[in-house]
């Protein structure tokens, strides 16, 4: 009967994670293997909180706002597009709007979808997660979520593109974005292998359970858009991993310049 009050100390915490109902921790090898739901009375954002940071969490819950803006809001992406370097310079107007628009779609999602408790297997709010998930399992949580959920955004829009969802303008439009915010597109363990394998692919049976049902992958359909699919081939993945990897290595190439 206690009411809990949250307050949220991070960028991802406050436009994101400290919003929802959801509360879980990391176990047996799995994330967000024990938890509950519990709604918070209030939940207190204090901008001031974001300027302790250093740059990994100040940055990382800025892959929560593309997230929520590719497939629900055209007009906050063309923001975050326009704003990228703002974020990467640690602005803190930028990023207060960033934190207020993301947090209230989120909200809004919750509030209204019909789902708040996830019942269901489709899950918008877990778009670019099912590979950001496997990789923070891989990595031994070594990579920080908003960075997993950054590569992982992009892996799904690359495999969006393969799929004729996105036209290519687009995904050039949302990969130089992440770049321009200080965002990762790319981790190594995309390409590792097992047994001729790529180990992401794991990531999507786990996200299946996840579901406890059929597996629901929510993909853009163009910008500010979504779709749901059912099935993901592997050569789509491993076709969009080995895309995302050309760009990886073009970017560096000419950072070096």
């Amino acid at each position: 009967g206690l009411r809990m009050v949250r307050v949220p100390t991070t960028t991802l915490a406050q436009n994101d994670a400290g919003i929802g109902v959801k509360n879980g921790i990391n176990a047996q090898g799995q994330k967000n293997f024990i938890g509950t739901f519990a709604p918070p009375f209030a939940v207190l954002n204090d901008s001031h909180f974001l300027t302790t940071l250093d740059f990994d969490q100040w940055i990382g819950g800025v892959s929560e706002a593309f997230k929520v803006a590719l497939i629900k809001d055209a007009e906050f992406f063309d923001y975050l597009i326009n704003h990228a370097r703002s974020f990467r310079s640690r602005n803190l107007n930028a990023m207060e709007t960033l934190v207020y628009r993301c947090a209230a779609l989120h909200l809004a999602h919750i509030g209204t979808s019909g789902d708040p408790f996830e019942f269901g297997s489709a899950r918008p709010l877990d778009f670019g997660h099912w590979a950001a998930h496997q990789l923070e399992t891989l990595t031994g949580y070594e990579i920080g979520h908003g960075q997993a959920v950054a590569v992982g955004i992009c892996l799904d829009a690359c495999i969006a593109m393969k799929l004729g969802l996105l036209r290519s303008e687009e995904l050039d439009r949302i990969l130089d974005g992440f770049v321009a915010a200080g965002l990762p597109v790319w981790d190594e363990r995309l390409a590792r292998q097992t047994g001729g394998r790529l180990d992401i692919l794991g990531g999507l049976e786990a996200f299946r359970e996840h579901l406890g049902g059929q597996l629901t992958i929510t993909l853009p359909d163009g910008i500010g858009r979504k779709k749901e699919v059912h099935h993901i081939a592997p050569e789509a993945v491993e076709e969009s991993v080995e895309r995302l990897e050309q760009y990886h290595r073009q970017m560096s190439r000419r950072q070096n310049v």
